[in-house]
């Protein structure tokens, strides 16, 4: 069971584990790429926009799609798999750093 997010074709995957603990009851999150260290924060409204935490499949796995915000930072074709993430409280955002290399 994969234990990170995993970035494809300009969109984050996230397990269900990472969602139910991080994410529960949540509909759209902002995803933000700042120093090599991409940032996953809840949405706790829905005027506030963000990208939907679409279901993926019966596990309850999401995907969030942020293709602008990878091509904005030449990150279009970034793969990767089983990021290890960690919770920042600063920015209250799920982080997980970027692959060295792809840093834009």
């Amino acid at each position: 069971m994969s234990q990170g997010l995993s970035i494809r074709d300009g969109s984050v995957y996230l397990p269900a584990a990472l969602v139910d603990t991080y994410f529960k009851g949540v509909a759209s999150v902002v995803v933000l790429i700042r120093d090599g260290t991409l940032m996953v924060l809840p949405v706790h409204q829905a005027t506030a926009g963000g990208c939907l935490l679409k279901l993926r499949n019966a596990a309850g796995d999401r995907v969030a799609q942020a293709r602008d915000l990878f091509q904005d930072h030449d990150l279009l074709g970034l793969t990767a798999a089983d990021l290890p993430v960690r919770w920042s409280s600063e920015m209250c955002a799920l982080c997980a750093d970027l692959p060295a290399g792809a840093q834009s």
